[in-house]
C-alpha cells in the first residue's frame, strides 16, 4: 500500500472522488501544513493555522498506479487557483501536495508537469516535504457517502466525482 497527502480545495470533494476509485483502499479527511498541534475544522476555517484542508489517500499500487492517482487529483480540482477552489477562498483550501520522500516528491512533480499541459495558465500547486497530519473530525469523514442530499455535495462534490468517473472509467467503482 502507498499513501499520498494531497489538498486541493475543500476535503468532502477530494475524498468523494478518490472513493469512486477501484484500488483505493482508505481516504482520511484531514489537516496538515499548519503551526497549530491537533486544530479542530472551525480554528482551521480561520485561515490562521497555516493547514490544509487534506486527505490521506492509501491505495494499492498493484491495481491503480500512483501516476493515476495523481492525475486524478489533477483532474478534480484547478490547480491554477490561489488558496480556493470556486467558492471556497482562504489558504485552507489550496493545492498542495506533501511528499513523505524523495520517490513521492519526483511523482508529484511528475504530475505536476503532465497536468501543466492539461491547465490554461500556471498551476500554483505547491510540493513540500508532509508534516504532521491530523485527522478531520468524525463527521468529516466519508462525508459525501453519509451526506447524499447535502447541497454542497450535489453543487460541488458529484460534478467532481463524475468528472473523475469519466477520465479514469477503467478504475471507477461500480
Amino acid at each position: 500500500m502507498q499513501t499520498f497527502v494531497l489538498a486541493g480545495g475543500c476535503f468532502w470533494c477530494l475524498d468523494a472522488a478518490y472513493r469512486a476509485l477501484r484500488g483505493v483502499t482508505e481516504v482520511v479527511s484531514g489537516y496538515t501544513g499548519g503551526t497549530v498541534a491537533d486544530p479542530s475544522y472551525e480554528l482551521v476555517c480561520t485561515g490562521t493555522t497555516g493547514h490544509a484542508e487534506t486527505v490521506a489517500v492509501t491505495f494499492d499500487p498493484e491495481v491503480i498506479a500512483p501516476e493515476v492517482i495523481l492525475d486524478a487529483y489533477f483532474t478534480m480540482h484547478d490547480p491554477r487557483q490561489v488558496d480556493r477552489q470556486g467558492n471556497d477562498i482562504g489558504s485552507q483550501y489550496r493545492s498542495a501536495m506533501f511528499y513523505a520522500d524523495d520517490e513521492q516528491k519526483a511523482l508529484f512533480e511528475a504530475a505536476r508537469d503532465r497536468a501543466s499541459g492539461w491547465w490554461d495558465g500556471d498551476l500554483v500547486t505547491t510540493i513540500q516535504p508532509v508534516q504532521p497530519f491530523y485527522p478531520a473530525e468524525d463527521y468529516h469523514q466519508d462525508f459525501f457517502r453519509k451526506n447524499p442530499g447535502q447541497g454542497y455535495c450535489l453543487a460541488v462534490a458529484v460534478p467532481k466525482v463524475n468528472k473523475v468517473r469519466a477520465r479514469f472509467s477503467e478504475y471507477a467503482v461500480a
